[in-house]
């Protein structure tokens, strides 16, 4: 509907301005009638024409004005209106040369008319000024000697392009062009420049003039493609339309970054425009270099005497009117100094009636004179030389941006471009709004920040886990939680995408939810959802963000097989190191108290009395006895403590003992996958969920193919058949098998090795653009250790209970009472050992006591005698 009613807008303000034309045709004087003139050759309806026309006859009428003559006469001319039959403006202009004696051509204003006029003006050998033909094909002198340009070729608008390109450090973009002449010669000579300077554009897109449709799937070449660019290589009336449609299906705005070629119409469109770029040639005034004002303003003048209904500000004539003045004078000039150097008339042979038969006299030496010539025009420096149709040294560029002010659009210069001085800032005042009103150069590539994606997660703990509240309102709220929520949700704050995520129904498949990305129900799927190669058929993957593998899941009644030294595993090693102590420390007790008064030990040597004494203690000990009787009161209570001790050993012992014998009775019915290949369990009786990896992996490694499995059609499924004994092993992931036995489902286990090692990734459309940015952020999230934190955050908590270990080995802790009681008694038995040998032990002291002194004295004495022999020895005799 916005289509028809523009298409009508645009229909309507063509009629004006046909209307308006014939209007103001008559308001130029008549000065047909001048021997020589000039063929101006313009568009109908639209403003090129008008400004192009308009500013053609005024360099006419000004070369009147400053009294220029051609032998002797002004010069005149004359004007056709061209349409898009070039056949029509052949024999227009044919018509005119057999008429009138035209000495020089002026325009025409498309490629399509230039490529043939150009061959025939070297056929006639009359010279052709183009004020808008850019195509590069035309570039050539060798092969278009008549032709000339004031207008930059589509060679050198592509090198600004490409500078342009590289300002901003842009690799591709797509071309949107139209279907003719225009749009083939400049698409052709842009591709070749690109390629030169390693750019890619990644797709052409054809506007079709015809149709006004751009063919293919336009919203889908945007969408899917890796680049943000959009190039348009189209008229202005054309860009309108294309702008329009792109609008339609609302691919204008932050997610791309358009660049024109053409002014458009404001007022039609939308403020999603703010941010659009269009590059268009301009004149030298506008990159601060001189232009000849003088000629300017009496052309203005001029044009403001005879058609002041089409006249715009001075600063407005577009650029294609000013060449137009340039290329006019150009040919005024050349003919200014052809007459003064020659006395010739400038006329064609009379040969032949026919155009096309007709040669202009003194041709050469007219084009020589343009190949030389040298002035500073409206549109800055004009000069020619005879190796190229363009001129010199006159390309002049600039980069307008619509932005907003007021509440009104506007196209605003922010970046000037010279052949010589490259890009540069058009102003210290100006800046670039890129699309989305934003101040940050955007990147070329198509990146995943703003965008909404929607995301698919499917039930599955602890990836995703799916918990109903109900609120204060009475409603149920469905909260999302697990690796894969947390996963997305790093990626979101780190890329800047925003998720809108879905969960799906539970009774869809795995297959089933992975179709969705291709139905475009989400734009990708994120889930415990192997990697596999036939997945990869239809879709792409990420990089890992999951290390998976299968395991066999059964229910608990696993056994262990006892080793050598089961027997020991009823008490710690701690423990029975204990009890070891204990054993010598009532042996060597036993002998102290009982080696004298008890016949077995006397008349014995001191090891054999040991090694009594430790029979003694271990029978009684083990609660077996020994063949001898104690003979004191304190290995009487020695024995009560060892039957204490032998009481709860034995008892404690027994107890653990038979409590492991009980447990290591269990076996597994299978210990790893190759049981399962063996047939150690029915077929029937192994559950596969459908549509799995595990299914897959079943079929072409264990069934070959035969579907004799019990077919399951979820996990949950898979639980309550275990638990309920319909089957007995099922296939399982490795991390959601730990969390289910670890956390839920206790009376479930995992067993045997892992095998089939697989990768879980997020699933994406084929050849989806941002695949790459994802990849890359994954693999950022790895190294970083992030996918690391989520799995210990996820994987290694445990709410079930320990598994019931193979033994019950008791520990010190739980003996310390008992060991206490037996301390304390032996203890007591020592006393009473000391309490019954007092007297003896007196006896024993009181002989070390006088020992002791008698020695001290001994010494005393000793020392004094030594002390004394010294003085008897030193003394002299007394003589008589």
């Amino acid at each position: 509907m916005i289509f028809s009613w523009n298409i009508r807008c645009f229909l309507l303000h063509f009629i004006i301005i046909q209307i308006h034309i014939e209007y103001i045709k008559t308001s130029w004087p008549t000065i047909n009638s001048s021997r020589i003139q000039l063929l101006g050759l313009f568009p109908d309806i639209n403003q090129l024409s008008i400004h192009s026309r308009a500013m053609f006859k005024s360099a006419i009428l000004l070369s009147h004005k400053y009294n220029i003559t051609i032998n002797g006469q002004f010069l005149g001319w004359k004007t056709i209106e061209t349409g898009e039959n070039i056949i029509n403006t052949l024999s227009d202009t044919c018509q005119a040369i057999s008429s009138l004696n035209i000495t020089g051509i002026i325009g025409p204003g498309l490629s399509r008319e230039a490529m043939l006029l150009a061959n025939y003006g070297n056929t006639i050998g009359i010279p052709i000024i183009s004020y808008s033909v850019t195509t590069s094909d035309l570039s050539d002198r060798n092969i278009y000697s008549t032709f000339y340009r004031t207008i930059p070729s589509d060679k050198l608008f592509s090198l600004s392009l490409v500078k342009l390109f590289l300002r901003f450090n842009w690799t591709s973009c797509i071309i949107i062009y139209q279907n003719d002449d225009y749009g083939l010669d400049g698409i052709k000579i842009i591709n070749q420049i690109f390629i030169n300077y390693g750019l890619i554009i990644k797709q052409f897109l054809i506007f079709n003039i015809k149709t006004f449709e751009i063919e293919g799937d336009f919203k889908n070449s945007l969408i899917k493609s890796t680049t943000r660019i959009i190039f348009v290589w189209a008229k202005s009336n054309y860009t309108n339309l294309i702008l329009q449609k792109a609008l339609d299906i609302d691919v204008i705005g932050s997610q791309f970054i358009w660049l024109l070629t053409s002014n458009i119409s404001l007022t039609l469109f939308h403020q999603k425009l703010i941010g659009l770029l269009i590059t268009q040639p301009i004149t030298s005034s506008f990159v601060n270099l001189p232009i000849n004002r003088t000629l300017l303003i009496e052309a203005y003048d001029i044009w403001k005497t005879y058609e002041p209904e089409t006249l715009p500000q001075l600063i407005e004539i577009n650029s294609y009117g000013l060449y137009s003045f340039d290329a006019t004078w150009s040919l005024i000039q050349s003919l200014k100094q052809f007459s003064s150097n020659s006395s010739c008339l400038l006329s064609f042979t009379q040969s032949s009636s026919s155009c096309f038969h007709r040669q202009l006299i003194q041709s050469n030496s007219l084009l020589n004179i343009l190949n030389s010539l040298e002035f500073l025009g409206i549109s800055g420096p004009i000069q020619f030389n005879i190796n190229v149709t363009d001129r010199i040294n006159g390309s002049y560029f600039y980069l307008q941006n619509i932005q907003s002010s007021l509440n009104n659009l506007n196209f605003i210069p922010v970046l000037k471009y010279s052949d010589s001085n490259d890009w540069n800032i058009y102003s210290e005042s100006t800046m670039i709004i890129w699309p989305g009103n934003s101040l940050i150069q955007p990147n070329d590539q198509s990146v995943l920040k703003g965008l909404t994606l929607r995301i698919g997660v499917i039930e599955s703990p602890p990836f995703t886990i799916v918990t109903n509240n109900i609120d204060e309102s009475g409603q149920n709220l469905t909260k999302l939680t697990g690796y894969m929520i947390d996963l997305i949700k790093l990626l979101e704050n780190k890329i800047g995408f925003i998720a809108n995520i879905q969960l799906v129904s539970l009774n869809q498949s795995y297959s089933q939810f992975i179709q969705g990305v291709i139905d475009d129900y989400y734009d990708i799927a994120v889930g415990d959802i192997t990697v596999t190669a036939s997945r990869k058929e239809l879709f792409d993957f990420s990089n890992s963000i999951f290390d998976n593998s299968l395991t066999l899941i059964i229910r608990k009644n696993t056994e262990e097989n006892i080793d050598l030294l089961a027997f020991l595993k009823p008490f710690s090693r701690n423990l029975w190191l204990l009890v070891l102590a204990a054993f010598l420390y009532s042996t060597l007790l036993f002998c102290l108290i009982e080696r004298f008064d008890n016949e077995i030990l006397q008349n014995r040597s001191l090891f054999s009395q040991i090694t009594m004494s430790m029979w003694y203690s271990f029978g009684n000990i083990v609660g077996f006895g020994v063949d001898y009787q104690v003979r004191t009161a304190a290995g009487r209570i020695l024995t009560v403590a060892l039957y204490i001790l032998s009481l709860v050993l034995i008892a404690s012992y027994t107890a653990n003992l038979a409590s492991d014998l009980t447990l290591s009775k269990s076996q597994d019915i299978i210990s790893n996958i190759d049981d399962l290949k063996s047939g150690k369990i029915p077929f029937n009786k192994i559950g596969i969920i459908t549509s799995s990896a595990s299914e897959q992996f079943y079929l072409n490694q264990i069934s070959n193919g035969n579907r004799n499995y019990y077919l399951l059609k979820s996990r949950q499924e898979l639980y309550d058949n275990l638990l309920s004994g319909i089957i007995d092993v099922s296939f399982m992931n490795i991390g959601p098998g730990q969390y289910i036995t670890n956390n839920i489902y206790c009376n479930l286990t995992l067993i045997g090795d892992e095998f089939y090692k697989s990768i879980y990734g997020i699933v994406t459309p084929k050849e989806w653009i941002y695949l790459q940015e994802l990849d890359k952020n994954i693999l950022s999230l790895r190294e970083s250790g992030e996918l690391d934190n989520l799995k210990v955050k996820w994987f290694q908590s445990k709410l079930c209970p320990n598994e019931i270990q193979t033994t019950t080995a008791m520990k010190i802790q739980s003996m310390t009472g008992l060991f206490l009681i037996f301390a304390i008694l032996t203890g007591l038995a020592f006393l009473v050992f000391i309490w019954k040998k007092r007297r003896i032990l007196k006896h024993y002291l009181f002989i070390l006591i006088c020992r002791k002194n008698f020695f001290f004295k001994n010494n005393n004495s000793t020392m004094n005698r030594s002390n004394q022999i010294p003085n008897v020895s030193i003394s002299s005799p007394t003589r008589v």
